[in-house]
């Protein structure tokens, strides 16, 4: 794992702000904008993920990191029940739903992947750190 001073330096983050950037396109579309609730939620469910892993890293603990991370990862699997939603009614094509989904399935398991390590981790954050 490389050096990492801020949770943009985060690949989470970052293959997550590149989903949320993607899903911000998509509800422009012309019918899917006029779902609002959908349109709202995906918005929503996507900004969470990225969101999610900015503030639990802002916590500088990693219990709190981790439980923030699970909340995320929760966001992504509701992200990608929306993309069906937008699929069934027609709101996008089907390569742009699997390309979608595929982002989704990606970020979960790499935010998996990051809650396995920090659950096997010694560190406990930056917080417990010894004052000096």
């Amino acid at each position: 794992m490389g050096t990492v001073s801020n949770f943009e330096d985060l690949y989470i983050w970052q293959i997550s702000s590149e989903f949320c950037k993607n899903i911000f396109k998509i509800i422009n579309y012309k019918e899917f904008s006029k779902d609002f609730r959908l349109r709202d939620q995906i918005r929503a469910s996507s900004g969470s993920i990225m969101d999610n892993i900015a503030e639990g890293y802002e916590r500088s603990g990693n219990k709190e990191f981790i439980q923030f991370l699970f909340i995320s990862k929760g966001s992504c699997g509701e992200s990608r029940s929306q993309l069906y939603r937008a699929f069934d009614s027609k709101y996008i094509s089907e390569e742009e739903f699997t390309e979608l989904k595929e982002q989704t399935v990606k970020i979960s398991s790499a935010i998996e992947n990051l809650i396995k390590y920090l659950m096997q981790s010694e560190l406990k954050g930056s917080k417990y750190k010894k004052q000096q």
